[in-house]
């Protein structure tokens, strides 16, 4: 038998098809129209860097991708935290974004005093792009330490115990010097620079005894015999110096540290939006164009979708809070 369905039992069904049917059109309409204009792309640290580098490289493609401008813009100071915080407090519209990196989601959370593990629901999370771990490097005088363990053997009989630099305090260079003053119980002193490039200086001109650098400032210098080598810090070797051992190869266990890169957006940003930009990071990130940029740079293509990187965040933030503890860094 056929049911005859009331006015009232009939409006109501066309109306409930109707909202139905609106709802993709209203989410597709959050990111359908997006992106209209450039798109800023903050990155928290000065021009030339390593951060600097990588995050031109994700614009480039993330223009091609999704055919607007992308800007980057250096805001830096206090290792990253301004040019974070200014993106957090932005409009949540997609328009501006961050280039975070491990320093803005998981060392600033446990190292300033201002801020504080819920500044890292401060972002959307959209998507992770790369990893580049730091290399131990010494200058490639006459004398100089030839391994780590020639390195650690020099501290002794020196009252002032040896000097490592660092492009600032809080950097994963920074902390992988303070991690290994743990692991060896050696006399190290902490001598922090504006910048890398001040830092690499005063190693080859001997003021300081050795560094942590990240991979790709260091590189030229390695490769054009001013600095030696003597261990990698990622959790296997690196194909740019096949012949330098790891940390953990030489007995430091657990000794894995790396700065590493992703985009995010200021939370509330709508999440067709966010969805539509992870789609076109995970693109660049995919490019076999990228990856091979990446790997000359002495780092590695991670990709990682946006509640992937978040959670990643997450454990980096209890891994350095760890070293930052058992070091006793104080809060700044």
């Amino acid at each position: 038998m056929t049911r005859i369905l009331s006015r009232k039992h009939f409006l109501g069904a066309a109306a409930l098809a109707a909202t139905t049917l609106l709802l993709p059109t209203w989410a597709q309409a959050q990111a359908g129209g997006y992106p209209a204009r450039p798109i800023r792309l903050v990155v928290p640290f000065a021009p030339g860097g390593n951060t600097d580098i990588l995050a031109r490289m994700v614009g480039q493609g993330l223009t091609e991708s999704l055919g607007q401008p992308v800007v980057v813009d250096n805001v830096s100071g206090a290792n990253g935290s301004i040019g974070a915080s200014r993106v957090a407090t932005s409009a949540a519209d997609g328009y501006t974004l961050l280039f975070g990196t491990a320093g803005t989601q998981a060392i600033n959370q446990s190292l300033y005093k201002n801020l504080s593990e819920k500044n890292l629901d401060d972002y959307e999370y959209v998507a992770m792009v790369t990893s580049i771990p730091n290399v131990l490097v010494v200058s490639d005088s006459k004398g100089a330490p030839k391994t780590v363990a020639e390195l650690a053997a020099s501290e002794k009989g020196r009252r002032e115990g040896l000097n490592y630099g660092s492009p600032g305090t809080g950097s994963t260079v920074h902390l992988s010097g303070e991690l290994f003053k743990t692991a060896t119980k050696l006399n190290l002193v902490h001598v922090p620079y504006k910048g890398s490039s001040l830092a690499l200086t005063d190693l080859l001109g001997g003021q300081i005894d050795f560094i942590f650098e990240n991979v790709t400032p260091a590189l030229p210098f390695i490769q054009g015999g001013k600095l030696r080598a003597l261990a990698v810090t990622s959790a296997e070797r690196i194909p740019v110096l096949p012949n330098v051992p790891t940390m953990k190869e030489l007995g430091y266990a657990n000794f894995v540290t790396a700065t590493w890169n992703g985009v995010l957006a200021p939370k509330g940003t709508p999440a067709a939006i966010v969805k539509r930009l992870e789609e076109a990071t995970l693109k660049v990130a995919a490019s076999p164009e990228f990856k091979e940029r990446v790997t000359a740079l002495g780092g590695e293509v991670k990709p990682l979708a946006g509640p992937a990187f978040r959670d990643f965040a997450r454990s980096e933030y209890r891994h350095w809070g760890a070293i930052i503890k058992d070091a006793g860094v104080p809060r700044q």
